[in-house]
């Protein structure tokens, strides 16, 4: 019985275990895992796409490194030019006095700074002060800065808070337009009211070094025309007649 079951086994059928002939006549032969030359051309496999996908993730991850400081930067000219121009935009013919006591244009304005009275002073805790702000610009080191007084009509120690707006600018240059329609390099002009004298306009020119110039002219509020009302049918109104109608008494006669 025991050598009828040892016949019958699949072992005692082949002399040698690790080859034997299939039924289809090929001979064949039992694998038990992968040679070392096969692990090493897995190996080299898998490094080669583990550099390639390394290589375009460590890509991606630049480009969008380079992408966010270039928006940042673009965020930071932004806010620089929206801030001039809504101080420009807000400016007001309002004297003020100097740390030396002595009386100060409303607007006092060179080539490449600048300083003026602005209306829009945020008072969110109903503090009793001014609504008006002294600020000021300037172009310093590459950089331009903004400059807060507390006050208006300064003491003798007073000096503004400054922060700093914008930096890598190469270049600032400023002009003004006065009312005789001539550009100035330099404001408030010699034939003028120096206390309330305030331009048309005023050109602004950033020269930056990473992203070229950026031109603005701003109309300042007080070369708005004054307002005129007109009649349903959009004109003006004839000019009001004071003269006395004939056969009616003067003004003020009994």
């Amino acid at each position: 019985m025991l050598r009828a079951q040892r016949c019958c086994s699949p072992e005692s059928r082949i002399s040698n275990p690790e080859r034997f002939t299939t039924a289809d006549g090929w001979s064949s032969r039992l694998s038990t895992g992968f040679t070392l030359i096969e692990l090493l051309v897995a190996l080299v496999v898998f490094a080669a796409l583990a550099a390639a996908a390394y290589g375009g993730l460590a890509a991606i991850a630049r480009t969008r490194g380079a992408l966010a400081v270039q928006q940042d930067r673009f965020a930071a000219v932004t806010r620089s030019v929206s801030a001039f121009e809504r101080d420009l935009r807000q400016a007001v013919a309002r004297p003020v006095q100097g740390n030396d006591n002595k009386p100060l244009p409303a607007l006092i304005g060179n080539p490449d700074s600048i300083e003026f009275t602005r209306l829009g002073f945020a008072n969110p805790r109903a503090e009793p002060r001014s609504n008006l702000e002294r600020v000021v610009y300037g172009f310093d080191s590459g950089k331009l800065r903004r400059g807060r007084y507390a006050v208006l009509d300064r003491a003798p120690n007073t000096a503004p808070a400054t922060t700093e707006l914008l930096d890598r600018i190469s270049d600032v240059r400023l002009r003004y337009f006065g009312d005789d329609h001539i550009w100035r390099e330099t404001w408030p002009p010699a034939q003028a009211d120096p206390a309330l004298a305030m331009p048309l306009a005023i050109e602004f020119r950033f020269l930056l070094t990473d992203m070229g110039e950026i031109r603005r002219v701003v109309e300042l509020p007080a070369a708005l025309p004054p307002h005129v009302p007109t009649t349903p049918g959009g004109q003006e109104p004839p000019p009001h007649d004071t003269r006395p109608t004939q056969g009616s008494p003067p003004a003020g006669a009994r």
